[in-house]
């Protein structure tokens, strides 16, 4: 059996801000630190020894594994791969999610948002961000977890949402009520051939 810890970063700068972030490199605030740090220390408690990490190309998934694998006193290997980045919000990137929430209403930008297959203005839909995470996950990760390696992910919101709908079949209905918090690792067990046979929160964290 192996094990495969996702993790959403710690609270971004622009997160704080209610902004839409995709692409842009934006620090980790102090609590988005405080929350990798406790990320880490829930993970630690699990007693699980990775044999390798991953991450975007992006500053905050990229800061949040660092604290994470201070916190559980690992080092291992880690591949930075853009496949991972978060979802890009095209026009809507930098604007506060309120004030565009007033400008187009609030079930577009909630569609724009949660929806599966619509793409806010130039940007991304779940459905393109997917069909760049899930290719990256079965040729990478999904080919370490049946070696039998424990693999440690840290992304973004839209990035493990497209890789949680694919791990737990949901359909692209289920998926608009999918929303993963910042610092909440969930730990997937999967036997040799690479079927789930658990999903865990570390809700302590």
């Amino acid at each position: 059996m192996a094990q495969l810890c996702l993790l959403r970063h710690g609270e971004s700068l622009w997160n704080k801000e209610n902004r839409f972030t995709g692409w842009v490199d934006v620090p980790l605030t102090d609590f988005g630190r405080e929350q990798a740090e406790k990320a880490g220390q829930s993970i630690k408690k699990e007693g699980i020894q990775f044999q390798v990490a991953y991450t975007s190309v992006l500053d905050r998934a990229i800061e949040t594994l660092e604290i994470v694998m201070k916190e559980i006193q690992q080092k291992i290997p880690v591949i930075k791969d853009s496949a991972l980045n978060e979802r890009m919000y095209g026009d809507l990137q930098g604007l506060n999610k309120a004030d565009t929430a007033k400008k187009y209403g609030e079930e577009q930008v909630h569609i724009w948002r949660r929806s599966y297959d619509i793409k806010p203005p130039n940007g991304e839909s779940l459905e393109d961000t997917q069909k760049r995470t899930i290719p990256f996950f079965l040729n990478c990760i999904m080919t370490d977890i049946k070696e039998g390696k424990n693999v440690l992910v840290s992304a973004h919101g839209n990035s493990l949402r497209s890789i949680v709908m694919y791990l737990d079949n949901l359909s692209k209905e289920q998926v608009l009520s999918l929303e993963l918090p910042t610092g909440l690792p969930i730990i997937y067990t999967f036997t040799s051939d690479g079927k789930v046979i658990e999903k865990k929160e570390l809700l302590d964290n």
